[in-house]
């Protein structure tokens, strides 16, 4: 089992290492200019930090270092978007469906990472395959 949780964790985490790396840096004045299309003041400077954030919260998932706490950042990061970026309830048309889509994806990654929380945080070292165990201890359910 441990190996099934860790290719979870993998393709969990690959999704933000790849948006950190792929959009936030390689393409960061598309990824600034749109987010400052959809009302993000200092975007430009807000795409690095956001980067950043997301790419370790990415590796920390995938490599397996407090995954507890990158499950957290990856939800917060999630709730950010979701509502600061992809606000479809203002748009219209296309745009509208677009931004629903990805408002409702970020929402269920969101999710995800609040479960995966609980999860690594409850299940400890017991999880397996992990460099460091969790930053934080749930001990009942």
């Amino acid at each position: 089992m441990v190996w099934v949780i860790l290719i979870g964790r993998v393709l969990f985490g690959l999704i933000f290492v790849g948006s950190a790396f792929g959009g936030h840096f390689a393409k960061h004045k598309e990824t600034a200019t749109y987010a400052e299309m959809r009302g993000i003041p200092n975007a430009s400077i807000l795409v690095y930090l956001t980067g950043v954030w997301i790419g370790l919260a990415g590796l920390g998932m995938i490599l397996g270092i407090w995954t507890d706490l990158a499950a957290l950042m990856i939800t917060v990061w999630c709730l950010g978007a979701a509502f600061l970026v992809h606000h479809f309830w203002t748009d219209e048309g296309m745009m509208q469906t677009i931004e629903m889509t990805n408002f409702m994806k970020n929402l269920s990654m969101a999710g995800a990472g609040l479960a995966l929380f609980v999860f690594f945080a409850w299940a400890g070292d017991a999880v397996g395959l992990q460099i460091v165990g969790p930053a934080f201890e749930i001990s009942n359910l």
